[in-house]
């Protein structure tokens, strides 16, 4: 009898823990819903993981600029440079996942899990993929003083001149670094690695003749190679660039196989509501397709893409192990 009498009375007690547990999921889908409906209902910020005037800033700040004219708030743009990305990638999981602060990221948010032995942070468990904004042109370029016109040129310069070639790149373990080391393992040459904190400043010394040569954009390089100060003598995708067609891929002059492009996008902190997430997703595609902006990064050798998040998320996944070979082949690691 005791069996029966307890029975009813444990069933009813499991229906009235159903029922809480269904109310509290339904109140927190209208909460959501209710959150969604409302952003952006305040300022936004973007925090740009480089030092102002590199490629991530100046396409980060025209994202961002377009997204405050869409959404009627402003977003502001806060660099937080240091550390290949990674001092910035954390500040934002300090932070609400509400979608009200953005992290602009480069290639590099691909190749940091295979270069530091330990990342304060988990690249794909951690963080909501939003968009792939732009792929990126990259180009080498050279200063005026290296004897070379082309890839040919610079591989047999470098043969009868060992060690006198040096790089620049924005840091240990960056996609320019991994690029000029990629190019030492496929063309045997030796020249020696000189980093900066970013790509602006390594830039700055190829122009001034202090470092031979670096990979960088086409963007951050077009006007001075226009200007006679820098040589381009060739682009590193595996086909040419619409932007520059008048120049030949690396690989096509003598180094098969040899990539290195890279890419920009924009994640959220885990956690942010999916629904904000495709709203944020859906503004930056459109941002991305205004004539405006499309036409200026066109000229420029930057392709804009504007995916969805779940686009973004697969492209991070094929590139952390695209980019782990390079860093295997390079022998780069940061303590």
């Amino acid at each position: 009898m005791r069996k029966s009498s307890t029975l009813p009375h444990f069933m009813a007690k499991t229906v009235h823990r159903l029922r809480k547990l269904l109310l509290c999921a339904f109140g927190i889908a209208l909460g959501t819903s209710a959150i969604a409906e409302q952003y952006p209902g305040k300022p936004l910020r973007m925090i740009v993981p480089s030092v102002a005037g590199g490629i991530l800033d100046t396409v980060g700040r025209t994202v961002a600029a377009k997204l405050a004219e869409q959404m009627g708030q402003p977003v502001i743009v806060e660099n937080k440079p240091g550390a290949g990305s990674t001092i910035g990638s954390e500040a934002i999981l300090k932070l609400p996942a509400d979608g009200y602060t953005l992290l602009a990221v480069a290639t590099g948010h691909a190749i940091n899990p295979a270069v530091y032995k330990k990342l304060p942070y988990d690249t794909v468990r951690d963080f909501q993929p939003v968009s792939h904004t732009v792929n990126l042109t990259n180009v080498l370029v050279v200063h005026p003083s290296i004897p070379a016109g082309n890839v040919r040129e610079l591989i047999a310069y470098a043969k009868a001149n060992p060690g006198k070639l040096t790089f620049g790149s924005a840091g240990n373990g960056q996609s320019n670094h991994l690029s000029g080391e990629l190019f030492k393992s496929l063309t045997g040459i030796d020249m020696t690695h000189v980093p900066y904190k970013g790509s602006a400043a390594a830039l700055a010394d190829v122009l001034a003749g202090n470092v031979s040569m670096m990979f960088v954009d086409v963007l951050s390089a077009s006007s001075h190679v226009k200007a006679g100060k820098l040589k381009a003598i060739g682009i590193t995708g595996t086909q040419r660039s619409t932007a520059a067609p008048e120049f030949q891929t690396i690989a096509e002059q003598g180094v098969p196989g040899f990539n290195g492009n890279s890419w920009l996008g924009v994640v959220v902190r885990a956690g942010t509501p999916k629904e904000i997430v495709a709203r944020l997703s859906a503004e930056i595609a459109k941002a991305l397709k205004s004539p405006e902006v499309r036409e200026r990064f066109l000229a420029q050798g930057v392709e804009p893409v504007g995916s969805t998040a779940e686009q973004f998320a697969a492209h991070i996944e094929a590139e952390m192990p695209r980019w782990a070979r390079a860093v295997q082949v390079s022998g780069a690691k940061i303590d």
